[in-house]
Parts: structure tokens; sequence; C-alpha cells
């Protein structure tokens, strides 16, 4: 056990320092009255898709005829270390090859409308992976025996069954037990909370006050604070009580303390973790692949989590913050403007002229197409200008979508590894691969400006969240 926190404290060290760097490049653009493209985040694991791992066969039956397809366990590298595993929550939708994924909240993913949703976490829980006793799952469910692949494909058809209400059966006996087993046995449970977020993700405020709060959400034991380079001198992350603050625990709540005179301007901090990802949170394509098929995390080693937040602050007139978070069950993306200036802030947002009083907030939501590419942009008087962009995915294909792939992703993040893996993943296709990325990712940082250069063009494809 002290190996792997040791593995997991030089992750989160290596993930501190790049995330910095790009913190830093990112507040020495941004101005007063001005801001570049941003693209928030709910915070927590962001991930890149290997391929499907641990798998059988299932059949589809669709009304065009009944197609085979390979059913099981996903893998996905954890930026800056760590392994998860997933299973398939949107059947018609194929993958992309190595995907990028962001860990989300049920209400920014196909299940913010599932009545259904909380039974499929049941599954999760009480199957494989979390349950490796394969013996034991086989007696619960009469399916005589299981072995990795048959136990993974029984689960990921039960799933299926209530993710996209597909008509779907294992082609192993056994694991077609399973699948009914899990299916008549599923209750629903809770959503899970997120490994870590920070809310909100901006806030503003009059130079020589405290800015905030920020209220730290997480699962972690602990969580390292680090504000962006290039803070006004004077200028610190305290906590309630005013005292400095470099890590935080569940509940905490984070302050921007910046001094009297202190020039306009923005600042960041990051938060990071390492702790295991909670079964049950959902996974979203983002940036280019943000149409790749929606995932449910099974099970997680301990992996590197992060949040930022933004502060803003003037000496006087208006102050604004902006948000955006995309919402489901309206069909669109939520922006949220607040001014903790003494002067109205006034601002443009898709053709309509708002006016937000000094100590108020609104919240507007944008009307945005079913896997339609948006770009919103709020502008505001003094050159005020803040953009949000993404791609709003919140149903599963259907059956009438398109067919789901034949065959599984090619595998791209290594073989099975045996030995403590310092979380609840399978024994069978796990990987240590991932630390050697966090390593490439420490190199790229020392290398200098040009890595600093490649890591921002990587967080500007990230969609508003």
């Amino acid at each position: 056990m002290l190996s792997i926190k040791r593995r997991g404290a030089a992750r989160l060290a290596a993930a501190v320092v790049a995330s910095g760097l790009v913190a830093a490049g990112a507040i020495a653009t941004a101005g007063p009255a001005a801001a570049d493209e941003t693209t928030p985040a709910h915070g927590g694991a962001t991930a890149t898709l290997g391929g499907l791992k641990t798998f059988d066969q299932a059949v589809v039956h669709n009304d065009g005829g009944d197609q085979r397809v390979g059913a099981g366990l996903f893998e996905m590298a954890v930026d800056n270390g760590g392994t998860l595993q997933t299973y398939c929550i949107d059947i018609h939708n194929p993958t992309q090859q190595q995907a990028k994924y962001q860990e989300v909240p049920w209400s920014a993913s196909s299940l913010h409308n599932n009545g259904d949703a909380g039974k499929i976490r049941w599954i999760l829980q009480n199957s494989y992976p979390q349950v490796n006793d394969l013996a034991a799952l086989a007696a619960k469910a009469g399916a005589g025996n299981l072995t990795e692949k048959t136990a993974a494909a029984g689960t990921q058809v039960a799933i299926w069954r209530f993710s996209d209400h597909a008509k779907v059966d294992a082609v192993d006996p056994a694991a077609e037990k399973l699948a009914d087993y899990l299916e008549k046995s599923a209750q629903n449970v809770g959503e899970p909370k997120a490994s870590l977020t920070l809310d909100p993700p901006a806030v503003s405020g009059k130079s020589g006050s405290k800015l905030g709060p920020v209220t730290v959400h997480t699962n972690a034991d602990s969580v390292t604070i680090s504000p962006a380079a290039g803070v006004p001198a004077g200028a610190k992350v305290v906590g309630k009580d005013g005292k400095p603050v470099t890590s935080a625990t569940d509940g905490t709540q984070l302050f921007f303390d910046v001094p009297a005179g202190a020039a306009d301007g923005s600042s960041s901090l990051t938060a990071q973790a390492a702790t295991k990802v909670p079964v049950g949170r959902a996974f979203t394509g983002i940036g280019e692949h943000a149409k790749s098929q929606t995932q449910i995390l099974a099970g997680s080693s301990e992996s590197t989590v992060s949040a930022a937040a933004t502060f803003s602050w003037k000496k006087q007139g208006a102050i604004p913050a902006i948000t955006a978070e995309k919402n489901c069950a309206k069909g669109g993306v939520d922006v949220t403007a607040s001014n903790k200036g003494d002067e109205a802030f006034r601002f443009q947002l898709s053709g309509k002229d708002y006016e937000i009083a000094p100590g108020k907030s609104q919240t507007v939501t944008v009307p945005v197409a079913e896997d339609q590419p948006y770009n919103i942009t709020i502008k505001g008087e003094g050159g005020f200008k803040k953009s949000f962009s993404g791609v709003l995915d919140c149903k599963t294909a259907g059956s009438g979508g398109g067919k789901p792939s034949s065959q599984p992703s090619p595998a791209s993040v290594g073989g099975s590894t045996g030995g403590d893996k310092g979380g609840d993943l399978a024994e069978t296709g796990s990987s240590n691969a991932t630390p050697m990325i966090a390593g490439i990712a420490v190199v790229l940082v020392v290398v200098g400006g040009a890595a600093v250069f490649f890591l921002r063009k990587k967080k500007t494809g990230t969609p508003a969240q």
C-alpha cells in the first residue's frame, strides 16, 4: 500500500507542475475586461479510451435484423496517471479511436432523463469487476461457470437493457443467465458524487477583499491547492479563517485574497488529488471526440483528478463572473452571470441584451440542438468577451440512429498486469502504462514553451460542461 501511495503522490506532483504552467500561460493573456475562450469542465478525471479489453459476444435485435457485437469492459488511461474500466451506455453510437473523455454528472449525459439510471449503478456495484468472486456471482445468478469475459459480457448486456432499453442477449448461456439475474434484481440507487469539483468554478470581487467562496467537493482524503503563477504581490489562496491554504478536504471553502491597490486582473487556482473515481460516474467524449460513445465507470485504480477555478477583480465598476453548464433537461447550455461590482453589468448573449445589478446573478439557458457543436459568446462593456464551446450530447443514438460496432475497439493501452493496483479494477486487462504517460507529461513541461503551447491547445479543445 505504501508503494501505491508513493506512486500516486509522484503522479500528483507531476500533474500539479504541468497544470500550474498551463494556468500561468492562460492567465497571462487575460485582462480585467476581456478573457480568452474558456472551456470549463466539471472537474474530476479526464482519460483517453484504449479499447474494449475484457469481452465476449452479444446479439442486438434491431428492426433491420440481428447483429453480433462485442460486449464487455473498456479501458481508459487517465491523464497524469491511473486506469479506468468502463461499460458502454450508448450501444448504437460507435467509439472513436483514442477518444478523450471527461467525468461528468448524470445531468450532463444521456442518463439525465433515464429513470433506470440508478439500476445501472446497482448492477455496477453488484457485478464484475466490483465482484471478483466469479464462482459466488455465478451461484447467485444460477449461471454455472463464469469467466472474466463472460461475466463482463453479461454485465454489459444487463446495462444496455436499462441504458438504451435495447433488445440484446448474451451469446454465452452463462453470460445470459447473469444478465437476466442482474436485470431482475436491479434496484434504484443514488447517483455517485464527483471525484473532485470546485463550486462555483468562477468568482469575482473588488480588490482589497476575499473573493469567494469556492467550495471543494471530493471523495479524496486530501486535495493539493495550487495558485497560478504570476499572481499579484500579496495575493494568496486562503481559507475561511483567512490563513493561507495549500491543501483542502471535502467541504473546504477557498477564497482568493487580493490586496488593496492591486491592478485589475484575474487569476486561477488548480485543485489536484489522487483517488479512486466513484463507480457509476458517467464519462462523455470531449473536443473532437464529443460524439464518441458515452461510458459509465465500473472500476478505478488510484487516479489523478483535478478541477480549476478562476478569480477576477477590479477596483470599481461591474465585476462579472461567467460560468456555463450543459443542461440536458432543457436541451441547452445554462450561462450564469454574476456581478460583484458596484455598477450594473450589461452584456449581450444570443442577440439579446441583459443587465445584472450589483450583487445579483442571472442564468440564461441557450438552446442547442442535439449533437450540434455550439460556440456561445458573451460580450460586455469595456471589451469584455468570453466564449464557451462544445457539443450537446444528451441522448442515446437509439435503434434508428445507427448500428453498434460489431468489433471491439483496438487495444492501445497495454496488456494485463498482475499484483496490487491500488484500486478496484478487475485483475484482467488493467494497465500500468499510465505512469509512463505521467513521465512523458513531465518531460514536456521541462522542455518549456513548446510544451506549454501544446497543453494550452489541448485545454482549449475541451467542451463546456
